[in-house]
């Protein structure tokens, strides 16, 4: 099945999804082919944001994200694990309906978690960082955090911006990485640290990804579709926002996609498309 053909057969599936689900079904970004469906079940929602690449369905899945702030890690991973085996069992068709219709059956038997994240401005000690973000003793905690590059950061409109970027291969060292951050005084302070990580398994041949916005509507998101642009893998950004008081509206995201990409070129993920003395100059590693 060449390219065409797989976009005859994504056209057929996305009209038929839409006249299944008129209500859950949501097309997103019709240039970059994604769409979103949004599921209740129980008085509690999930979203899964599905992003179909030019090889769906013949050689390659959906780039796929869970949104559900409520869920309890393990339900998501296994969420993931279940998604991720339907496509294993079907792969070369047509398969967003059966993820729809498992992560419902799914969300009928997860339970919410109240875990939430606060940030306050007083002095940091080992409580101030968030639980899910703390070095986990029965989770992989002989691992040893990633090494972390941070750009320098920039102002604009009163708002500060920094980017931070490292090279991940599982969701330990996620949280490692967002531990080490948050050791930080000023960063942990920072009104948002929106983050985005994908993660390829080769031999599921599977993306793992996930982010967050911290409070910053729609920005990991954003985030997550820059890096699906960039086709970047086995990497997390974290942008920190310090808000200055003056509202920026719609710019405030092509400013935390700029202070990705500064880090993003530092750690050499992409092609700098700057001076390389300069670029240099500004990599910082924790």
């Amino acid at each position: 099945m060449d390219q065409e053909e797989n976009l005859s057969t994504q056209v057929d599936e996305i009209e038929a999804l839409s006249a299944i689900y008129p209500d859950e079904w949501k097309i997103e970004d019709e240039a970059f082919r994604t769409f979103s469906a949004t599921i209740t079940e129980n008085n509690r929602t999930a979203t899964l944001l599905i992003t179909l690449p030019a090889e769906y369905p013949a050689t390659s899945p959906p780039f796929y994200l869970l949104t559900a702030p409520w869920m309890k890690e393990q339900d998501r991973d296994e969420i993931y694990n279940q998604l991720e085996q339907v496509y294993l069992d079907h792969a070369g068709e047509s398969i967003l309906h059966l993820w729809i219709e498992k992560l419902r059956e799914l969300l009928q038997v997860v339970n919410p978690t109240t875990e939430q994240v606060v940030h306050e401005t007083v002095a940091l000690v080992e409580d101030d960082i968030p639980t899910k973000f703390r070095v986990l003793e029965n989770e992989g905690s002989e691992q040893e955090c990633p090494p972390i590059t941070s750009a320098d950061p920039f102002t604009e409109r009163k708002s500060t911006f920094q980017g931070h970027v490292a090279t991940v291969t599982n969701t330990t060292q996620v949280k490692l990485v967002l531990a080490k951050l948050y050791e930080n005084r000023k960063i942990a302070q920072a009104t948002h640290n929106i983050y985005a990580y994908r993660i390829y398994n080769e031999q599921t041949k599977m993306w793992l990804q996930d982010c967050d916005d911290d409070g910053e509507t729609h920005a990991g998101g954003r985030l997550m579709h820059l890096l699906q642009i960039l086709d970047v893998k086995n990497v997390i950004v974290v942008v920190s926002r310090w808000f200055g008081g003056i509202l920026l509206g719609g710019d405030r995201f092509k400013l935390i996609n700029n202070a990705a990409r500064d880090a993003l070129e530092l750690g050499t993920y992409i092609a700098s498309s700057g001076n390389d003395d300069v670029t240099k100059k500004k990599n910082k590693k924790r």
